[in-house]
C-alpha cells in the first residue's frame, strides 16, 4: 500500500494489485484504505490503481488466473497507453498452490513435495510476461510466503530463480520494533552493480552492509562478556550499526491513523546521504533513538538536539535536587 500510494503521488504512475487467494475481509480493507487516500476515486477521473481478486473461497482455476488476469490489465497499461506500470501479486506462492490443485484434478503425478510436475512453467508462463518495451514497462513486486521459512523448498525456490531482487522480513528485526523490517544482510538486488546505480551507491550499500555483518558477528561476545570488553573500534562499529539499523525505520503514510505519526517520503539521494554520513562518524555523538522513525537525516539530527537537551534538562533537575 505504501509504495503504491508513493507511486501515485510521488510519480503519478498505475498500479495492478492482483490478489490471489486474498481474503476477502483484507481485500476490502485495501479498497478502502485506497478510497481514503484518494488512490481510487469514484466517480471522476484520476484513478491511478486497479484491484483485481481471486478470493480464497473461489476455485482453483479462478485462483491461478487472476495473477495472468492481473498482468493482462498491466499490460494494456503498458502497451496502450506508454506507463511505466508496478504490478503487485499477493501471494505468488498461492498462485503456485492454485495450479498445484488443478494439476491434481487434471490426474497429473505429483513431483518432488507434491507440487505438480509443471511447476516451472507455470511460474515461467507468469514470470517472463513481466518485461518492458519500448513503450513502457512492468515492474513486478511479489509476497513470496516460504513454507516452514524453506528457502530450497520448490515452490520460492523456483520463484527466486525470476526475480531480479529478494527484500527479506525478518521477525528478529520486527521484535526490536524496527518497521518495515527489512533485513538488509538477507535480502540481495542484481541492480546493486556500480554500472546501474553508480559507484558511491554501491559502495555505501557495501559498507552499510559490512557493519551489520560486523555487529551481528560482535553480537555472541556481547551476550556473554557485555560491551566493556570490546575494543574502541568494535564498540564504534556497534554504535554505528545500531543507529544504521534504527535509521533504516520509516513512518509510513498509510499508517498514519494507527500510529499518529506523519509519514514520511525520503528520495534515493537524501537516503544515500544519511547512511554516508552515519559510516563517516559525523553523527557518532548523537543517541541512537534519534535516528528511529525519521524522514531524512537532518530530521534525525533536528530529534537528537532535542533529546540531548531534554537529557541535560533532566540532569539539570536531577542534580538540583540533590543539592537542595
Amino acid at each position: 500500500m505504501e509504495l503504491i500510494n508513493n507511486v501515485a503521488k510521488a510519480h503519478g504512475g498505475y498500479s495492478v494489485f492482483a490478489g490471489v487467494g486474498e481474503r476477502t475481509r483484507e481485500g476490502n480493507d485495501l479498497y478502502r484504505e485506497m478510497l481514503e487516500s484518494s488512490v481510487i476515486k469514484i466517480g471522476e477521473p484520476g484513478s491511478k490503481v486497479a484491484l483485481v481478486y481471486g478470493q480464497m473461497n473461489e476455485p482453483p482455476g479462478a485462483r491461478a488466473r487472476i495473477a495472468l488476469t492481473g498482468l493482462t490489465i498491466a499490460e494494456y497499461f503498458r502497451d496502450e497507453q506508454g506507463q511505466d506500470v508496478l504490478l503487485f501479486i499477493d501471494n505468488i506462492f498461492r498462485f503456485t498452490q492454485a495450479c498445484s490443485e488443478v494439476s491434481s484434478l487434471l490426474g497429473r503425478i505429483p513431483s518432488a513435495v507434491g507440487y505438480q510436475p509443471t511447476l516451472a512453467t507455470d511460474l515461467g508462463a507468469l514470470q517472463e510476461r513481466i518485461t518492458s518495451t519500448i513503450k513502457g514497462s512492468i515492474t513486478s513486486v511479489q509476497a513470496v510466503y516460504v513454507p516452514a521459512d524453506d528457502l530450497t523448498d520448490p515452490a520460492p525456490a523456483t520463484t527466486f530463480a525470476h526475480l531480479d531482487a529478494t527484500t527479506v522480513l525478518s521477525r528478529p528485526i520486527a521484535e526490536l520494533g524496527i518497521y518495515p523490517a527489512v533485513d538488509p544482510l538477507g535480502s540481495t538486488s542484481r541492480m546493486l552493480d556500480p554500472t546501474i546505480v553508480g559507484q558511491e551507491h554501491y559502495d555505501i550499500a557495501r559498507k552499510v552492509q559490512q557493519v551489520l555483518q560486523d555487529y551481528k558477528n560482535l553480537q555472541d561476545i556481547i551476550a556473554i562478556l557485555g560491551m566493556d570488553q570490546l575494543s574502541d573500534d568494535d564498540i564504534r562499529t556497534v554504535q554505528r550499526a545500531r543507529k544504521i539499523q534504527r535509521f533504516m525505520s520509516q513512518p509510513f503514510q498509510v499508517a498514519e491513523v494507527f500510529t499518529g505519526m506523519l509519514g514520511k517520503f525520503c528520495t534515493l539521494e537524501e537516503t544515500i546521504d544519511g547512511f554516508k554520513r552515519i559510516l563517516d562518524g559525523e553523527f557518532d555523538d548523537l543517541p541512537e533513538k534519534a535516528f528511529y522513525m525519521v524522514g531524512n537525516i537532518e530530521e534525525a539530527i533536528a530529534k537528537g538536539v532535542d533529546i540531548v537537551a531534554e537529557l541535560a534538562e533532566h540532569k539539570r533537575r536531577v542534580e538540583e535536587s540533590l543539592n537542595a
